[in-house]
C-alpha cells in the first residue's frame, strides 16, 4: 500500500502506485483542461506531486511542451538565478565487490585495472584539483567493507580538507558512496561532509535486482531506505538520482518524484541535489545493450519538470553529456555542473585522460577554464560557493532561505567573490577579461544596498591578495 509518511522502501516507492500513475497520465495526456491546470499550480512554485508532473510528461501537446519550458527557466531563475555552481568529482578506489550489470568496476571485471588511492596520492590529487581552481568535490569509492571502509573514506576526507596549496582549498567535499548504516552515517557528519549523494539506479523493483544480481547491493529495500538512514544520522543534505536508461523512464521519473516527496513527508526537507545521470559507454559496458535509453530532447523536457515538480532542488548534471546537452538543460533547470572531470582513480595527476579505469566515458573534455568562459558567454556566474555548508544553512534552513527569496542577498555576492578569487589565481588572460566585466555588471543586481557595499569592498580586497569572504 502506498504510503509516503512509510519508513519501508515499497510503501514509499510503491510499485502499483506508479502504474496507476503511469496509467492515470496516459489516460490524460490530451486532457487540456487538466493540463492547463497543472501548468497554473506549477506557476504556484510550490511543486507537483508525481501524478500532476507524470502527466505534463507523457503530454506530447507542443503548446504545452512549450509551457513547461518557459515556466521551468523562470523557475529556475527565481531561484537560483544565474548561478552554476561548479564541482568536480574524485575517485579514490574502484574496488568493489558488487556485481551490477552497468558499471565497469563490477566484480567480475578483470581487466579493469584496480586501484585505490594512499593519502599521499589522495593530497597530490587535491592539489592538482586545487591548481585547476576547484573548490568543492564529490568522492566517490566503490562498495568494499575491506578496501574501502568508513574509516579510509573518514581519512581520506580529513586528507581534503587539510590541503592548502598556495591560494588552493577544497571547502566542501560532497560523499557518494554506498548505502550504510546509521552510524557510518554519523561519522560521515563528524567529518562534515557535505551532501550525501546516493543513486537509486532504478526504482524498479524487479529490474534492480537483475540488476544488481550479487554483492551487498542487490538488496533493494537496504538502497532505497539510505537517505532515511542518512538524515537519522544527522546528514539534513542529501542528493538523489537515478540513472536514466535502465528501466522505463516514465517509471524513473515518478519514482524519483516519489522519493523527494517522502523526505519532504517524513523530515521536513526535500532533496538538497537531484542528479539526472544517463547511461553511457565504459570499460566492458555497452549502453545498447539496454534499450530504455532517452532521446536528447526527452532528456530536456525530464530536466524541466524536475525543475518545477520539486522546484527548490538543487540540479546536478556531470561531463557524461556533451556541451551541446549541458547548455540546453542549463537553461532549463540545472544548477550545478562538474568541470574538468576525470573519471578514473588518480586520473588527474596523470598528463593523458586515462582510459583503463574509467567508470564512464566523459563527453564533455574541455578544461575548467574553458568551461568557466562559456559558462561567462552563455551570460551565467560561474560560481565556487560553499557559504551555506559553512555557515550552518543545510536542511530546512536552506530551504526556507530559498523559499523566502533571500538566497539573493547571500548567493549571488558570494558567487562574484568565489568567481573573483579563481579569476586571480587560475584563469587564463581571456577569461579574467570576460569574468571582469560580468563582475562589474552583476555587482547592480544584488537587491540590498548594504550587501552591495560590503561585496565591492571585499572584490577589492580579494584584488589585493585576501581570500575567503562569505555572507
Amino acid at each position: 500500500m502506498y504510503n509516503p509518511k512509510s519508513l519501508k522502501a515499497e510503501e514509499f516507492i510503491n510499485h502499483e502506485e506508479i502504474l496507476d500513475t503511469l496509467k492515470y497520465a496516459e489516460e490524460n495526456k490530451d486532457n487540456i483542461v487538466l493540463l492547463k491546470e497543472i501548468i497554473e499550480k506549477a506557476k504556484l512554485r510550490k511543486g507537483l506531486s508525481h501524478r500532476e508532473a507524470s502527466v505534463l510528461l507523457a503530454s506530447e501537446n507542443e503548446e504545452i511542451i512549450n509551457e513547461i519550458y518557459t515556466l521551468a527557466e523562470q523557475i529556475k531563475k527565481d531561484f537560483y538565478g544565474n548561478r552554476i555552481v561548479m564541482f568536480a568529482p574524485l575517485y579514490l578506489s574502484n574496488y568493489c565487490v558488487n556485481g551490477c550489470l552497468y558499471c565497469p568496476y563490477h566484480l567480475k571485471n578483470k581487466h579493469i585495472a584496480r586501484k585505490k588511492l594512499t593519502q599521499e596520492e589522495v593530497k597530490k590529487e587535491v592539489i592538482a584539483l586545487q591548481d585547476m581552481g576547484h573548490k568543492r568535490l564529490a568522492i566517490e569509492a566503490g562498495e568494499d567493507p575491506v578496501n574501502n571502509p568508513i574509516e579510509y573514506i573518514i581519512d581520506c576526507i580529513k586528507t581534503i580538507y587539510s590541503i592548502k596549496h598556495k591560494n588552493g582549498a577544497i571547502r566542501r567535499v560532497n560523499v557518494n558512496i554506498a548505502a550504510t548504516t546509521v552510524e557510518n552515517y554519523k561519522k560521515l557528519k563528524e567529518a562534515e561532509i557535505g551532501t550525501y549523494i546516493l543513486f537509486q539506479e532504478t526504482y524498479h523493483k524487479e529490474s534492480y535486482e537483475k540488476l544488481h544480481p550479487t554483492g551487498p547491493k542487490h538488496d533493494y529495500n537496504y538502497h532505497t531506505e539510505a537517505m532515511d538512514r542518512a538524515m537519522e544520522g544527522g546528514i539534513d543534505d542529501v542528493g538523489l538520482g537515478v540513472l536514466f536508461g535502465l528501466e522505463l523512464y516514465r517509471y524513473e521519473f515518478a519514482g524519483l518524484l516519489m522519493h523527494a516527496e517522502h523526505l519532504e513527508a517524513v523530515h521536513g526537507v526535500g532533496p538538497h541535489t537531484i542528479s539526472v545521470p544517463r547511461l553511457k559507454r565504459a570499460d566492458d559496458i555497452d549502453p545498447d545493450q539496454f534499450d530504455n535509453g532517452i532521446s536528447d530532447e526527452m532528456f530536456g523536457k525530464i530536466c524541466a519538470l524536475i525543475r518545477i515538480a520539486v522546484p527548490y532542488t538543487g540540479m546536478i548534471i556531470s561531463t557524461r553529456e556533451s556541451q551541446e546537452v549541458r547548455e540546453k538543460v542549463i537553461k532549463l533547470g540545472v544548477s550545478q555542473i562538474s568541470g574538468a572531470s576525470r573519471t578514473s582513480v588518480g586520473g588527474y595527476t596523470e598528463e593523458e585522460r586515462p582510459h583503463d579505469s574509467e567508470q564512464f566515458d566523459v563527453s564533455d573534455q574541455r578544461s575548467l577554464d574553458e568551461v568557466v568562459n562559456w559558462l561567462i558567454d552563455l551570460g551565467y556566474i560561474p560560481s565556487f560557493c560553499t557559504a551555506c555548508y559553512r555557515e550552518g544553512r543545510t536542511g530546512d534552513r536552506f530551504m526556507t532561505l530559498l523559499k523566502n527569496g533571500q538566497i539573493g542577498n547571500c548567493c549571488h555576492p558570494n558567487s562574484l567573490m568565489t568567481l573573483k578569487e579563481f579569476l586571480m589565481d587560475y584563469a587564463s588572460e581571456d577569461t579574467k577579461k570576460k569574468g571582469e566585466a560580468l563582475i562589474l555588471k552583476e555587482l547592480e543586481n544584488i537587491p540590498n544596498e548594504k550587501v552591495k557595499e560590503i561585496a565591492k569592498d571585499n572584490l577589492e580586497k580579494i584584488e589585493n591578495g585576501s581570500r575567503d569572504f562569505r555572507f
